[in-house]
């Protein structure tokens, strides 16, 4: 199936976060050149940093899955200007190897373009992230 517009290849990409079993069905919505960025402390937390394509998009999941353990996860809304995508929310997340809580409001920040994701962001309390990985 072929998603054009930006809103609902985001809906889509959500849709496969919270229900895919694979996470290469979530990096099949990543352009190989994406430009995939997650600011933080990659010292400590292995699924930051930057990622390349496809393959990197889908080892950022894979390493989430196998890392922390999701409590809550709430999208407020969904803000759609052009072929940017921004996505607010709040999350709690257990840190599997330290078993401390993670509870932090987000925003996504996705480009679109061709249907395919081409730039994404992650803004969260990076601190905090880092300091439940501790």
């Amino acid at each position: 199936m072929s998603y054009q517009q930006p809103a609902d290849v985001i809906k889509e990409f959500f849709n496969r976060l919270a229900s895919a079993a694979d996470v290469a069905a979530i990096a099949a919505l990543v352009s190989e050149d994406v430009d995939w960025f997650v600011a933080g402390d990659v010292a400590t937390v292995p699924w930051i940093g930057r990622k390349h394509g496809k393959a990197g998009a889908a080892e950022f999941f894979r390493q989430i899955r196998e890392q922390i353990t999701s409590d809550h996860f709430e999208i407020s809304e969904m803000l759609v200007q052009g072929n940017r995508v921004l996505v607010p929310g709040k999350l709690a997340s257990r840190v599997n190897k330290t078993g401390k809580l993670i509870e932090t409001e987000f925003v996504f920040d996705f480009v679109v373009n061709d249907g395919l994701i081409t730039r994404f962001r992650l803004f969260e309390d990076s601190f905090a992230v880092a300091q439940a990985c501790r």
